[in-house]
């Protein structure tokens, strides 16, 4: 086997709105996410994780935010189509690993259904999707509550 390992972040800032996608999922809160896209801070910092494990750039070298094409699009599509990029070079996702960064919104209700739509947009089973959420305990940009950030690890193996 042919194992590779992808390392993935972002950060968004909160701006005007009633909700924040994360993981897919969206969820009540008292501001909104500048972004071009839905502004997914989990789906795409693993969206680079994979790009980058198999050495095929970031997230803005497929997704431009230049684009129309990707104006508030769901960031679980870009997910779908960096897995079918993985399908094309012989890459499946073996496991991959997210931590979310946030003051607010309260996210652990919301982690199984999180866990559901990045392995349904992978097409692998919930568990090998791991999603977590911690706070700063009020340090730095997300502990101002200014927005919101996540890492993201991911294994992709290829049979050689």
């Amino acid at each position: 086997m042919n194992i590779r390992i992808g390392h993935g972040f972002d950060v968004h800032r909160f701006g005007p709105g009633n909700a924040v996608v994360v993981g897919g999922v969206r969820i009540d809160h008292d501001a909104g996410i500048v972004a071009h896209s839905d502004g997914d801070v989990a789906v795409h910092a693993l969206c680079d994780a994979l790009l980058g494990a198999a050495a095929l750039g970031d997230i803005g070298k497929h997704f431009p935010d230049s684009d129309p094409a990707y104006t508030d699009a769901a960031s679980t599509k870009f997910l779908a189509h960096v897995r079918a990029l993985l399908d094309e070079r012989g890459y499946r996702v073996a496991n991959v690993d997210i931590t979310v960064i946030a003051e607010a919104p309260r996210l652990a209700p919301h982690i199984a259904a999180m866990r559901a739509n990045i392995a349904d947009a992978l097409a692998v089973r919930p568990s090998a999707v791991s999603v977590k959420a911690t706070t700063t305990e009020g340090l730095g940009l997300v502990g101002r509550r200014e927005g919101l950030a996540a890492h993201a690890v991911a294994v992709i193996e290829r049979s050689d």
